[in-house]
């Protein structure tokens, strides 16, 4: 006689997440990570690998230095911005 193991299967994104934040702190940390490394597909060389990221966001930070440098940008108080983004949020 052969046995058939059957789970509930979330079918959906709603019940899928619903199970996950059920999950342990750590467990959701190794789902997070196993999640991302499945951006990059079964061969990684498809997908952007962690140096070019590194590389494409080093390149961002000094184009936003020198912005700030140059007197392009206005700077906001930290507290400042929260404060607009809780007005919004209550609207």
């Amino acid at each position: 006689m052969t046995s058939v193991i059957t789970m509930d299967i979330p079918s959906n994104f709603e019940e899928i997440l619903k199970v996950a934040l059920s999950l342990t702190v750590e467990e959701r940390a190794k789902l997070i990570e196993q999640l991302i490394e499945s951006l990059d597909g079964p061969n990684k060389e498809d997908g952007p690998n962690q140096e070019a990221i590194d590389a494409a966001w080093a390149e961002e930070a000094e184009r936003r230095m020198r912005e700030i440098d140059e007197g392009r940008v206005e700077l906001i108080p930290g507290e400042e911005v929260l404060a607009r983004l809780r007005s919004r949020s209550k609207q």
